[in-house]
Order: structure tokens, then C-alpha cells, then sequence
């Protein structure tokens, strides 16, 4: 579970100060998915950030309950020169898991063949979002915060990615961004709107999705 308590975050960017949360509170229930919704540059990423602790709000509190994943998509801490299985023997190792089982696994999942075993900074956008993908499944997270994953990769990856999270919700948590509106309505049971850093919270995500529709629209 996730509970974020009046949180705000600003940050300068060229000179201009930018509002990405404005006393947001909501509760990320123990099990199912919440759907982040927003244009883009509403903060979504950055809440988050937020959320698995690698930023830390200016305001508030995000009070956490369970093991909860980094941002999946974000490739940003593997290291560049160690090849895709060295990465995973890496996080395997500060997780405590039993380093070749979890090796094997995320070679499985990530489907990107002998690039596996190649240095990272080698890899294409949508192989490290595979590697990224497959390393966070293969942690047992109890909160998994998803980044417009499931967008990369063939029509059959995406289907398996797909599959995937629908079997892991059944037991776990997950806030999902995505631009796939559909995607999120089939994975979802909840959403939140971002609009200029505060958040409207919706019980039934179609209703979420035709207010974002909206929002669009009007701007």
C-alpha cells in the first residue's frame, strides 16, 4: 500500500517554476491497479518518483507499506558497461535472491536473445525497456509502478507483458501510466487525473478516462 498525505513537488526548468503535485493525497489500495491519467508534462513520472522514494516531496508525506518497485521503464540505474545478465545477477544480489534462477528468468521475460548477454549502453530504447520490464516481474514487489512499459516491443511481447500484470494484480498493487487509454481501462480499477499539479481521484476509470478526454480537448 501507498499513501500520499498533501504532497507537493516544484522544480525550476529554464527559469520557470513547475507544479507537479499541489497537496495530492490518495491511497494506493494493497491489491489491483490505479491508473495515473494527465497530459504530458503533468507530472505524472514524477509522482512516480515520488513514490518509490527517489525523489522526495517538498511538502507532505508518502508513506509506504510493502516492497515497492522503482519507476518499471526506467532503465536509468542499470550500468552501462555490464552486459543485460550482469545487470540482473546485480539486483538479484541486493534483493537477496538466488542470482542464476533470477538470471534465467529475466533472459525469459525480456526475450531480447543474445544482446542478453551484451553491454547495456548497446542496447536500443525498446531493449532496455524489455530488460527493465523483465527485471522488475522477476522481483516479488508488493507495489509495482509502471511507466508506459507495455507500449514497447511487437504485438506479441506486449500481449505476454499484458498477460503478465493481469496475473501478478491478482495479488498485488500497481499505479500504471500509460497514453493507452484502453490498455489502462482493461488493467485498472481506479484512477487518478493530474491537472496543473493537483489530482482528481476517480472511483470508475472510464469516467476518469472521458474527464482526461475532456480536459484535452478544452485546452
Amino acid at each position: 500500500m501507498i499513501r500520499l498525505e498533501n504532497v507537493s513537488k516544484s522544480y525550476w526548468s529554464r527559469g520557470v517554476r513547475k507544479c507537479v503535485a499541489d497537496r495530492v493525497s490518495f491511497v494506493v489500495p494493497s491489491r489491483g491497479a490505479v491508473a495515473l491519467i494527465g497530459r504530458n508534462g503533468t507530472g505524472k513520472s514524477s509522482l512516480l518518483q515520488l513514490m518509490s522514494g527517489q525523489m522526495q516531496p517538498d511538502a507532505g508525506r508518502v508513506r509506504t507499506n510493502g516492497l515497492v518497485s522503482w519507476p518499471v521503464g526506467f532503465a536509468g540505474s542499470f550500468h552501462g558497461e555490464m552486459t543485460g545478465a550482469q545487470n540482473a545477477r546485480f539486483v538479484a544480489r541486493i534483493y537477496g535472491i538466488e542470482s542464476d534462477r533470477f538470471v534465467a528468468m529475466v533472459a525469459s521475460l525480456a526475450e531480447i536473445g543474445a544482446p542478453f548477454h551484451q553491454p547495456f549502453r548497446t542496447y536500443s530504447t525498446g531493449m532496455k525497456a524489455r530488460l527493465a520490464f523483465a527485471v522488475s516481474m522477476s522481483v516479488d514487489f508488493d507495489t509495482l509502478l509502471i511507466d508506459e512499459v507495455t507500449s514497447v516491443g511487437d504485438a506479441a511481447f506486449r500481449a505476454r507483458s499484458e498477460d503478465l500484470l493481469v496475473e501478478r494484480l491478482r495479488t498485488r498493487a500497481a499505479v500504471i501510466v500509460s497514453h493507452n487509454l484502453p490498455l489502462l481501462q482493461r488493467l485498472c480499477q481506479s484512477a487518478v487525473v493530474l491537472e496543473n499539479g493537483r489530482a482528481r481521484i476517480f472511483d470508475d476509470v472510464g469516467a476518469a478516462i472521458a474527464h482526461h478526454r475532456e480536459t484535452v480537448m478544452a485546452a
